[in-house]
């Protein structure tokens, strides 16, 4: 279950997004705020871990509020306006959705939470534990190939097929990429953009919005790149 607190100053908005929490079980709506002063208090005497976070509100605007919380949960900004977006990602939020939005982008967006939540749980594991397999299996040509987590450098979407690329030869598979990530190990792999997930370990260098494995260049989705600095403890600020 993921705990979530809505915050909006607009009734209309509060509606939407209880009514689209509804439609997933893994949420639970903890309560709505009508301004970001009724919501700090909310959050400081209650376990949230996700916020609903409109930006134009009295006073004190929701990029406001996140600079205020020392320890702020994972946030999807909720608004109208799309130039506040840089902002919102500079301060670590998990993804910004630009009102009106459809039910797809919101489940999209809590899909991305949920991940992030779950990464953060692994994380207070010990840092011992390994992953119950350590392969994947690829079929590719005909052919079924069982790839160790290691060989792996990254995965690319292509079309409805995924390239799966080893030091050695990159495999074609036919199952998605959104599939066969849901097999892979958070604790080893990332995703950096719509169509990339990299093998953390075998980054060699970043540059800007670029990630260099060996000779190979990955693009990294602004709505990826502070979840990954994040994780490999590079400090944007």
């Amino acid at each position: 279950m993921i705990n979530c607190l809505i915050v909006d100053d607009a009734p209309v908005a509060r509606d939407i997004l209880m009514e689209y929490c509804k439609l997933l079980p893994i949420l639970h709506v903890s309560g709505t705020c009508l301004d970001a002063f009724e919501a700090r208090e909310k959050i400081q005497k209650e376990p949230v871990d996700l916020l609903f976070l409109d930006i134009n509100m009295p006073i004190l605007t929701g990029i406001d509020l996140m600079k205020t919380l020392k320890h702020p949960p994972q946030v999807i900004f909720t608004t109208a306006y799309k130039e506040f977006a840089t902002d919102a990602f500079d301060l670590g939020a998990c993804d910004y959705l630009v009102k009106p939005f459809s039910l797809e982008r919101f489940i999209i967006a809590i899909d991305r939470a949920a991940e992030r939540i779950g990464r953060l749980n692994i994380n207070t594991e010990s840092k011992s534990e390994v992953p119950r397999n350590n392969h994947l299996l690829i079929r590719s040509e005909g052919v079924i190939n069982k790839l160790n987590y290691d060989q792996i450098l990254f995965l690319e979407a292509s079309r409805n097929n995924t390239k799966v690329v080893t030091p050695e030869v990159t495999f074609l598979s036919t199952i998605p990429l959104s599939s066969i990530e849901k097999l892979l190990p958070l604790k080893l792999f990332s995703r950096v953009h719509r169509s990339f997930i990299v093998n953390r370990s075998k980054i060699t260098s970043l540059q800007g919005n670029r990630i260099f494995i060996n000779k190979s260049e990955i693009p990294v989705g602004n709505n990826y790149k502070s979840s990954l600095f994040e994780i490999i403890g590079i400090k944007t600020k």
